[in-house]
């Protein structure tokens, strides 16, 4: 499956045992002390302030912009519209992209009088300070032309389309057997529609860029996510990189991208507005740098999607699944589709001879969704996972026990064997430590004074998937080790884990390690998100390292300076910083000054996995279970947490530090998207009206209850050298249908549309005497 680097003087594998245990995040000191910047806190001599006047209507044309006043204004620079903005390629197509072609297309800004979205911007204000910018900007004066919009998903599912694919290039509608003749004959069965709601990041840091032009060379400081192209194709620059190089003609080789604190895919629109006013205003300037920040009201215009599911199965008298159906209807922007694949990960999840998953689009007059915490699991399985609940309690069944009687022997829909499935092993141990024993399945029946008290469970699933990545790696004489890539770290401890593999396979100590990451002219990755960060720059880089090794023994074999000459280079290990052969053995910061003073540097590279045989053999998952505890006040309606427990199967386990505070993040998503997450949308007028941390609640704190994480041993050969599986977004899928079906669990009340807030569920309480 891995692109490796074919020699007869491979060394044997080795391992000090640094891989998999809980170090501290190498980060960690930065950030604790506040040291790790954000993109907004990039200084450089110069800096002017760029700040973005958005639409007020959500549908039109701008009939007349009035900038005279604010180009007066003190300390302004510069005001861009569509009438002095600089020439810009074309959008392009409006249906779903491919993969590369999603994160690198031009985004094109002030680039017409059109009007697609609420907030969509109209003006910059280049000032030479923030506030005088923002001033500014209140001073121009615009006239609408406003055109009638669609901002209500409900009110026009009959206009749903299908569209050509999903994200990530999956097929839209998947099915098998004939399942409507399976539903009308199953003795018992289950038809719910459950909806979940517009959400958004939130991320600490709203969009932020820091363009500077030396010369002709053009630096961009922002929070991108991922620099580089998941697709593979031989491209000169990385994904946010190449969208303004696009939309700014510049070209790819002189444009250089740096990711500060990364926690966002697609470039924002200050990254797209940010290089547009740089020397825009200062034609004859050879050093100009512009920084162009969006405010926390700014985010929500690129919300996640509100969806409506359907989720049917029919059984026999068993619980066995005769027939599945997962249906989605998703709001979709009218000018870039977008499909989030919220139905594929059942076709994977339980066995049924008849199955179909379908996706369709609603177009709304809104802009682009994003992928909102672990694409398409987590709110499609939010859904599909309460359902399994509903029937379990029809079929009088304990929901743990139907899950086990609908494990699939195979893929259900590809045929081919999984690499490794433990999804029973995580159920069966969650339910032991849970104490799951104790819960009593007559909903409403549980009390503790005037709490009534709930247990709910729930199956999670994330694909494992491998991207095209690549690494170098660098010793010097005094054995220092740097390993460069363009991957990023959004949090998760990146920098760590990379540190651990190349110490690891090097036989060094963490120390001799330094892990440079988040520039595009570093050697290109996958970047981080969809869960295959660690598996694939991991991979990478362990196949760098392993290249450096078979550099280090060759040159130790021929230099009649090197102690190990003339050995055979398939007995040698390095462990303990040191190369042994056989019973000779040479420390290897000498060895290095021995044959090589300058050093040696080496790369390596792992392919696609969706094109390699073991991804076409395999079906590739990683699994968990979720077990959530909760108190419903009976008077009020007042839910809250008590305790959860998450089980994991993800192979091998990294850090098991790092990896359990992902999944305890995931874990808190999770009671988010249960419970409070939710963005609001003026059907209408089409904008978002919840724009702060006041009116957007996430959990915080005193929300967070006992967390439990436990990883099941495992090792998945099929996966990658490493055999590690995706984890960081495993901790969400399920997480808060595990929340929702302890509630009905507590309450009997079975609420279908999220977040299950007290307005919906507080009149269906029942009357409970004191």
């Amino acid at each position: 499956m891995m692109t490796e680097t074919k020699t007869s003087n491979r060394p044997r594998e080795t391992r000090s045992g640094i891989i998999g245990r809980p170090f501290d995040r190498i980060d960690g000191p930065l950030k604790v002390r506040g040291d790790a910047t954000y993109a907004y806190e990039t200084t450089l001599e110069g800096i002017a302030f760029g700040y973005i006047l958005g639409a007020a209507v959500a549908k039109g044309r701008i009939a007349e912009i009035d900038t005279a006043e604010a180009e007066r204004a003190p300390a302004v620079l510069l005001v861009m519209t569509h009438r002095n903005a600089p020439a810009q390629p074309d959008f392009g197509p409006a249906v779903t992209p491919t993969v590369p072609e999603v994160f690198t297309r031009a985004r094109p800004a002030l680039n017409s009088e059109r009007v697609r979205y609420y907030d969509e911007p109209v003006a910059l204000v280049v000032a030479e300070t923030f506030e005088a910018a923002r001033a500014a900007a209140g001073l121009i004066k615009v006239r609408y032309d406003e055109e009638p919009g669609l901002y209500d998903l409900p009110a026009h599912v009959a206009d749903a389309y299908a569209p050509k694919r999903t994200n990530a290039g999956f097929e839209t509608d998947s099915v098998i057997g004939d399942f409507e003749s399976a539903f009308a004959a199953a003795p018992v069965k289950v038809d719910a529609t459950y909806r979940t709601p517009f959400e958004h990041h939130n991320p600490m840091e709203p969009h932020a860029t820091l363009a500077a032009w030396s010369g002709n060379e053009l630096t961009i400081h922002t929070s991108a996510q991922t620099l580089a192209n998941p697709g593979g194709r031989r491209q000169h620059a990385s994904h946010p990189a190449r969208a303004c190089a696009h939309r700014e003609s510049v070209h790819r080789r002189r444009l250089r991208l740096q990711a500060d604190c990364p926690c966002r895919y697609n470039p924002g629109r200050a990254c797209c507005a940010g290089p547009a006013a740089s020397r825009q205003d200062r034609a004859d300037a050879t050093t100009d740098v512009r920084q162009c920040r969006s405010s926390r009201r700014d985010d929500p215009t690129g919300a996640s999607q509100t969806a409506i599911f359907s989720s049917a199965s029919g059984t026999d008298t068993d619980g066995r699944l005769s027939g599945i159906a997962h249906d989605v209807w998703s709001a979709t922007s009218s000018f870039e589709e977008y499909c989030e694949q919220t139905a594929v990960f059942a076709r994977s999840l339980y066995a049924a001879p008849n199955r179909v998953t379908r996706h369709r689009l609603v177009p709304l007059d809104i802009n682009r969704g994003e992928w909102m915490r672990s694409p398409g699991e987590a709110p499609g399985m939010l859904a599909f996972e309460c359902a399994m609940d509903e029937l379990a309690e029809r079929l009088g069944l304990d929901p743990i026990e139907l899950r086990i009687r609908n494990e699939p022997a195979q893929d259900p829909e590809r045929g081919v064997p999984f690499s490794t499935r433990n999804l029973v092993a995580c159920m069966e141990e969650g339910a032991r430590r849970f104490g799951w024993e104790r819960r009593n399945p007559t909903p409403g029946s549980t009390r503790e004074g005037r709490k009534l008290i709930g247990y709910g469970m729930a199956a999670a699933i994330r694909p494992n998937y491998i991207g095209a990545a690549t690494a170098r790696v660098a010793i010097d004489r005094d054995g220092r080790v740097t390993a460069r890539l363009d991957m990023t770290d959004i949090g998760t401890g990146t920098y760590t884990i990379l540190t651990q593999i190349a110490a690891d396979s090097l036989g060094l100590p963490i120390s001799s390690i330094k892990v440079e990451l988040g520039d595009s002219r570093f050697p290109r990755t996958a970047g981080s998100g969809g869960s295959w960060g660690a598996a694939s720059a991991g991979s990478a880089l362990h196949n760098a390292c392993n290249a450096l090794k078979e550099r280090i023994l060759k040159a130790a074999q021929s230099s009649e300076a090197s102690p190990l000459r003339s050995t055979n280079a398939t007995e040698a290990s390095f462990a303990n910083s040191e190369v042994r052969v056989g019973q000779r053995s040479a420390g290897l910061a000498d060895l290095i000054r021995r044959i090589a003073p300058d050093g040696f540097e080496a790369e390596g590279s792992v392919a696609a996995g969706a094109a390699t045989p073991s991804y076409k053999a395999y079906s590739q998952h990683s699994y968990g279970a979720h077990f959530a505890e909760v108190a419903v006040d009976c008077d009020t309606g007042e839910i809250r947490m008590r305790r959860m427990l998450a089980v994991m199967g993800a192979g091998r386990i990294l850090n098991a530090k790092t990896a359990r505070s992902q999944i305890i993040g995931g874990m808190t998503w999770g009671i988010g998207a249960a419970l409070m997450e939710q963005t609001v949308l003026d059907r209408r007028y089409g904008h978002f009206v919840n724009h702060d941390l006041a009116e957007y609640h996430v959990p915080t704190n005193g929300d967070v209850p006992e967390m439990e994480v436990v990883f099941l041993e495992e090792h998945d050969d099929k996966a990658n050298p490493l055999g590690a599986k995706g984890l960081g977004e495993l901790g969400v899928c399920g997480a808060g249908a595990a929340v929702a079906n302890a509630i009905y669990n507590a309450t009997g009340v079975r609420v279908r549309e999220f977040p299950i807030t007290l307005d919906k569920l507080l009149p269906a309480l029942p009357v409970i005497a004191i």
